[in-house]
């Protein structure tokens, strides 16, 4: 497959196959583009304009070296990271951000250059998209009519498998049915020792695989000598260095790999390698160490290499399908801007999660607060970023909840409510928020019930049948009669909105417990228990009813109860239009959309009354709440130009200043899988990709 299906005039984000309709405004640059992002360790992006403007780093901004080079008739190009100021940047002329795959396209020297990363996260297919291995593809030929003498040179560092560079590391090599593969790991090993929120993988090994293809070598050596050796030799040194363990930062040891493409022409010549991480143990929960999902029957990193190599073809031509398919149902339902937003946050919604084989060998996947406060399998976070999974893949929803759902059974929650978080990653041995497994201060009791409940329906309606869910009937008995007794007009709490402090009388708080008591009520019917689900579907609609009465302020619903004056987003709306749950009419939705266009700043819709900053997710579950297009487009224009022009250049934030685009906290986070919700309001786009009917 070819990569060059044309080019740009300017470095461009692009949704691959076409430019930006007229009167659209598209996110045209993405603040941070997707390399090599598989879980919140193997996370590696480019935060430039061009690829050459900086290193690769981690999604926490730490450099992790990737180093690549095209060698043109004896003279070096840089076309990644920054290895030495003798060598120059090979032009930068095109960018496509895909779902799956992120395009790079140059020239110099005569030829033009695609360097690919593509990364098969693919829904629907756990065994592959559970696969810490990445494809970087690099593509020659010659665009002045001649014919050169190509090498390409590509190397990446121990950084990728250190916390600090400070740490010790060690290095070996060994093949597998002709892939070579080199690794890099800590002397320590400190396998799941430690938690928190700025810290990258110490434990496991990065391995650098080269298949059979053109020819190629490969060495363990000072990135320096190797880097200045295919400057000035085309070429690299040829044997592996002996001195270790050594420090990642001592002459930084690196994993290097040279091709000789011999003399291209006009008909392109390729080679690719393959980034992988093998972290043997992923996550810890409640004191069992679980396997990644893709090593659960027994799998090496050797048999990772084997089939990754075998399937590259078939998976390539699976995940263009894909990025095909998505795209193009986005654009239809959301306009070319909303398009873009799903390209660039599809494996940032992906990669912020880890799949994990539970006990007994379920899939559990486990989400991690980044830049947050580092918490795992947070509530308040799988249910933002549920819509992705909704849409994609009903067996990766079902794995966010079951560790939930699991530790809400053990003796050891006693609340009557869903709990906030299993911990913080990669540590899930019970809840670190609030008030702990200890109080019910500062804990989430109506979000996070509320939270359950919707997606436990949505689950079921996926499903056809509520054969998952029978397990946890009771749990989802006991919280829908805690949001019966405590949901119509919630105390003075948090909700996931947390760093806007606590609030009493909450009305978009209030109109998830209504939701989600409708939503409990649809299960009941669901179990064949008529009398149960007449009392709660008509318990919704009145307190829906009330809700009405109570938020009411003129022209808008209130941000509480008792604050006249007062507005927000009440995004939490979204699911009675989505589901068809009939409890607030569209004149609500109406009134509020209005509104909202009147309070939209340069960048976005605030969050409420109270500041200027907002949250990308809720924007977009906000803007859905319209019943035009038009209207949705209005609301979602600014959030493709906070995208655009933000000066942060980071992954994707979800909690930024709408009047100067500024990020005001947040990065990388899983929640950006939210952005999808829009794809749920089209019956024919649910049904196309197996969802609800």
């Amino acid at each position: 497959m070819s990569l060059f299906v044309g080019s740009v005039a300017a470095v461009g984000f692009l949704c691959g196959w076409a430019v930006a309709q007229a009167g659209e405004n598209p996110a045209g640059r993405p603040p941070a583009v997707p390399l090599v992002v598989h879980d919140p360790y193997f996370s590696i992006w480019s935060f430039g304009d061009r690829l050459t403007d900086d290193w690769p780093r981690h999604w926490t901004g730490r450099v992790q070296a990737m180093c690549g080079m095209v060698r043109v008739d004896g003279t070096a190009f840089r076309v990644m990271g920054l290895p030495s100021p003798d060598i120059p940047a090979m032009k930068q002329t095109g960018l496509r951000v895909l779902p799956t795959r992120t395009i790079y396209e140059f020239e110099g020297g005569g030829v033009k250059v695609g360097l690919t990363f593509f990364s098969p996260v693919l829904p629907k297919d756990l065994d592959v998209l559970s696969r810490p291995l990445t494809y970087i593809v690099w593509e020659v030929r010659s665009i002045d009519g001649l014919t050169h003498a190509v090498q390409v040179y590509f190397d990446n560092t121990a950084e990728l498998a250190v916390n600090e560079p400070q740490q010790r590391v060690v290095w070996d090599r060994g093949s597998a049915d002709g892939v070579i593969w080199m690794r890099m790991g800590t002397e320590e090993q400190p396998v799941l020792a430690a938690s928190g929120d700025d810290r990258r993988i110490d434990w496991g090994y990065v391995y650098t695989a080269v298949p059979q293809g053109v020819p190629f070598r490969t060495v363990l050596a000072d990135a320096g000598k190797a880097r200045e050796a295919f400057r000035t030799e085309g070429d690299i040194p040829r044997a592996d260095e002996k001195d270790q363990p050594r420090r990642a930062d001592n002459r930084w040891p690196a994993a290097v790999c040279c091709f000789d493409l011999g003399e291209v022409a006009d008909t392109a010549k390729t080679c690719r390698l393959m980034p992988a991480y093998d972290d043997i143990f992923s996550i810890q929960y409640f004191g069992e160490n679980l396997r990644p999902y893709w090593r659960r029957n027994g799998w090496e990193a050797e048999d990772l290499l084997r089939a990754a190599d075998r399937e590259y073809a078939s998976l390539l031509q699976r995940a263009a399908a894909f990025d095909e398919q998505l795209l193009a149902e986005a654009e239809g339902v959301g306009g070319r801007g909303y398009a873009n937003l799903l390209a660039l946050s599809y494996r940032q919604a992906v990669g912020g999660h880890k799949l994990a084989a539970g006990p007994g060998g379920k899939p559990m996947l486990f989400s991690k607060e980044c830049f947050s406060n580092g918490c795992i399998g947070t509530v308040d976070v799988l249910y933002p970023a549920s819509p992705i999974f909704m849409l994609l893949d009903n067996d990766l929803l079902k794995a966010t909840v079951t560790p939930v759902f699991e530790y809400a059974a053990m003796p050891r929650w006693t609340f009557p409510f869903a709990p906030h978080d299993l911990g913080q990653y990669p540590l899930a041995n019970g809840q670190v928020y609030g008030g702990r497994e200890h109080s019910e201060e500062n804990q989430m009791p109506v979000e996070e019930s509320g939270n359950m409940i919707i997606v436990a329906y949505v689950i079921a309606r996926n499903d056809g049948d509520t054969a998952y869910l029978e397990p946890y009937r009771p749990l989802l008995e006991t919280w829908a009669e805690y949001l019966k007794a405590k949901g119509l007009d919630p105390e003075n709490q948090l909700c996931t909105d947390d760093f806007t402090g606590h609030l009493a009388h909450n009305a978009n708080l209030s109109a998830k417990a209504i939701v989600a008591l409708a939503c409990f009520g649809k299960l009941c019917e669901m179990w064949g228990s008529a009398a149960e689900a007449e009392e709660y579907l008509s318990l919704a609609k009145s307190y829906a009813k009330q809700w009405v009465e109570q938020a009411d302020d003129g022209d808008h619903f209130r941000l509480a109860f008792d604050k006249p004056g007062t507005w927000s987003q009440k995004y939490n709306l979204v699911w009675d239009r989505l589901l068809g749950l009939d409890l607030f009419g569209p004149e609500v939705r109406a009134k509020e959309i209005a509104y909202y266009k009147g309070q939209l700043q340069p960048y976005g819709l605030p969050l409420d009354n109270r500041s200027l900053f907002t949250k990308t997710d809720w924007q977009v579950w906000t803007a859905t709440l319209a019943d035009e297009r038009a209207d949705f487009e209005t609301l979602m224009n600014p959030v493709y130009r906070f995208v655009d022009e933000t000066p942060d250049r980071i992954p994707l934030t979800d909690w930024y200043w709408t009047d100067s685009a500024k990020v005001r906290g947040f990065r990388a986070r899983p929640v950006i899988g939210g952005v999808f919700i829009k794809m749920l309001e089209s019956p024919d786009v649910r049904r196309r990709f197996g969802a609800w009917k």
